[in-house]
């Protein structure tokens, strides 16, 4: 695993030891970004299920000014920080370790979030319900992009309230899914 593009590229990322989290492949990621940016010019970024950090630091990589990374995980947020090492700007960076849902409530009163990564683990899909939880936090900026990496058993609906589904796309076992916040 590696920081694929952007001020970080090149770097490698360390994968969170053991079967509990399941990274996103080099492969993923980069087609990932090529749908959503490939560049940001500022905004920030939340990721709920964040496993080694490798999708947010991506996004710090190519643009972003600050990222959110939040996991329930001990093993998960050692490895995270170790990555953020990497970048030599761990000021960019803000690690919760939490669940998602008490990460929500915690976050709640801060600035909105521009793009919001889910990757839950695949028999957990609280995309929707965590989706609803951030709108009513007020913690969606207007226009914000959702990044949700599922398998393809997930089904995520094409219609969500106040989202717009922009693109899904299959990637073997792993699909992508893209939605808009177009408001409430």
């Amino acid at each position: 695993m590696r920081i694929i593009s952007g001020d970080f590229g090149g770097r490698p990322l360390k994968a969170v030891p053991g079967n509990a989290t399941r990274p996103t492949t080099d492969k993923v990621k980069e087609a990932l970004f090529s749908m959503i940016g490939p560049y940001f010019e500022g905004g920030r970024s939340l990721d709920l299920y964040a496993g080694s950090g490798g999708l947010s630091i991506e996004g710090v990589s190519r643009g972003i000014d600050e990222a959110v990374l939040v996991d329930r995980q001990y093993a998960a947020i050692k490895t995270i920080k170790e990555n953020i090492a990497v970048t030599k700007q761990p000021e960019k960076f803000h690690v919760i370790k939490s669940t998602a849902e008490a990460a929500i409530h915690r976050l709640q009163g801060s600035l909105p979030f521009d793009i919001l990564y889910f990757d839950p683990p695949y028999a957990k899909q609280t995309i929707i319900k965590d989706l609803e939880a951030l709108v009513v936090a007020n913690l969606v900026a207007p226009q914000a992009l959702v990044v949700a990496e599922t398998d393809q058993f997930a089904d995520l609906p094409e219609t969500v309230p106040g989202f717009e589904l922009i693109k899904q796309k299959d990637y073997g076992i792993t699909v992508i899914t893209l939605y808009r916040y177009t408001g409430r």
